[in-house]
């Protein structure tokens, strides 16, 4: 009989990284909320990548730009881009027009535009330049890994109860409001305590931690209340930019001496 856990872990870990696994036997909104919650997990193997690039840069003493630039690179091989192309789409649609229509028009384009660009630019930018400051330090390594996992918490905001589908088809269909309220508190809780854990191993004030989850959420935040408010919901496009600028800003403050 299949298993709704399986099925979850099946469908995350498939949807999310480049590892190829078997489809899972059964997709409902049960699974598909389970596979939002399972995301920090199963991609572990990318955060695991992530910081075997920046413990080796560190080892040959790689300039830390190149290694932040290669961890990024790998980064994006090991989710396929998925979450690069929602960024860009994104931004391309919050800038083409006020009209909600035109605006999802844009975004189902897929056709990079100048903000698409210039956002691509300025996000993986801040990504690489955060991933190089932590480069030779104790826990670089452990930090990056773990925030790459952390960011994909961004998917338990982007699926919660109350907050609508923007289109009547497409990859948000059959993800949105499949997370409880409860569950997305208990996911935040959890990423609360990592970071006061990451603060700590990196012998940091406990506050910082604090200051560290708060910016993976507000990250995470911002995208999905701009995307909700222009759209009137959410989209798959949406997802993956919640997730890219979540980590960004979640480097940005561990990269902070």
């Amino acid at each position: 009989m299949p298993s709704p856990v399986r099925d979850g872990w099946l469908l995350s870990a498939g949807t999310l990284t480049v590892v190829r696994w078997p489809a899972p036997a059964r997709v409902d909104r049960r699974v598909a909320g389970l596979a939002m919650l399972m995301a920090p997990l199963a991609v572990v193997p990318i955060g695991l990548a992530v910081a075997l690039v920046v413990w080796l840069g560190d080892l040959i003493d790689a300039p830390a730009l190149v290694v932040g630039l290669l961890a990024v690179g790998v980064l994006g091989l090991g989710s396929r881009g998925l979450h690069l192309d929602g960024l860009s789409d994104v931004a391309d649609s919050l800038t083409a027009s006020h009209d909600r229509e035109r605006s999802l028009e844009v975004m189902k384009g897929g056709t990079a535009g100048p903000a698409g660009a210039a956002t691509m630019v300025v996000v993986l930018g801040l990504q690489a330049a955060s991933i190089a400051a932590l480069v030779g330090t104790d826990t670089g390594p452990l930090v990056a890994g773990a925030l790459v996992c952390l960011s994909r918490c961004a998917l338990t905001l982007d699926c919660v109860a109350g907050v609508p589908p923007a289109r009547d088809s497409g990859l948000a269909i059959s993800f949105a409001q499949t997370v409880s309220r409860l569950a997305a508190a208990a996911t935040w809780l959890l990423v609360v305590v990592t970071c006061l854990g990451l603060a700590l191993s990196s012998d940091l004030p406990w506050w910082r931690g604090l200051v560290l989850a708060g910016a993976l959420a507000l990250g995470a935040v911002a995208v999905l209340e701009r995307c909700v408010r222009r759209h009137g919901g959410v989209t798959g496009d949406c997802f993956g930019a919640s997730i890219e600028v979540a980590l960004a800003a979640g480097l940005v403050v561990a990269s902070i001496p």
